[in-house]
């Protein structure tokens, strides 16, 4: 949802950070690796020293870093369909990493299962809609996208070990914060359901879509 209504000037705020790598020779592609390494090191750190903070801390570097590769993109024109598709495969690894390791360490399993499934079918939704008909990319303003759901983790575990919950909801302010991300996730993928549903209602069937 924030990337959707204010994409102009959040691309304008990467794009000069950007700047960095650009004069670095980085690759779009190359960053995008280096992004993931980033997160995958971060959830490393998570599994042997178990802090929340911190974890959260190394998360919002690597997703910082992360959003910088189509930014590069943008400013050397060499953004490629290829890159597009490889960005969002490593997006999707970045945040079953995440739940895996949170699941693992806190053992919140239901709850990282919510919010995962969630997040894949926000993903699925939308894509599955661009197999059948053209979309633009753009479009799609829904409550809880990647951005919201990775401020929400980073919060989570960042203000955790500041913020204590009452009993009934488990003590814990990151247990409730990744319940609550499970949930709008999902909410979110019936959302762009019904917006692909009344999409694809328009589109008539053509004789190879049989086929």
């Amino acid at each position: 949802m924030i990337d959707g209504y204010f994409k102009a000037k959040i691309d304008l705020f990467w794009n000069r950070i950007a700047q960095v790598l650009v004069a670095l020779n980085l690759a779009p592609n190359m960053i995008t690796w280096i992004g993931l390494l980033l997160v995958l090191a971060s959830c490393l750190f998570y599994l042997l020293y178990e802090n929340n903070l911190v974890f959260g801390l190394l998360l919002a570097l690597s997703f910082s870093f992360d959003a910088l590769d189509g930014a590069v993109a943008r400013i050397t024109r060499n953004a490629s369909k290829y890159g597009g598709y490889l960005d969002a495969v490593i997006d999707r690894y970045q945040e079953l990493a995440i739940y895996l390791v949170l699941a693992y360490v806190t053992n919140f399993w239901g709850i990282c299962f919510l919010a995962i499934t969630g997040s894949l079918l926000v993903s699925y939704n939308k894509a599955r809609t661009a197999v059948e008909i053209p979309i633009n990319n753009e479009n799609w303003p829904d409550l809880t996208e990647r951005l919201e759901r990775i401020i929400l983790v980073c919060a989570g575990l960042i203000l955790d070990p500041f913020i204590t919950m009452p009993a009934p909801l488990n003590n814990s302010f990151l247990f409730n914060i990744i319940l609550l991300t499970g949930i709008l996730a999902h909410i979110t993928a019936i959302q762009r359901f019904f917006r692909a549903r009344k999409m694809l209602r328009k589109k008539p069937l053509m004789d190879n879509d049989w086929q």
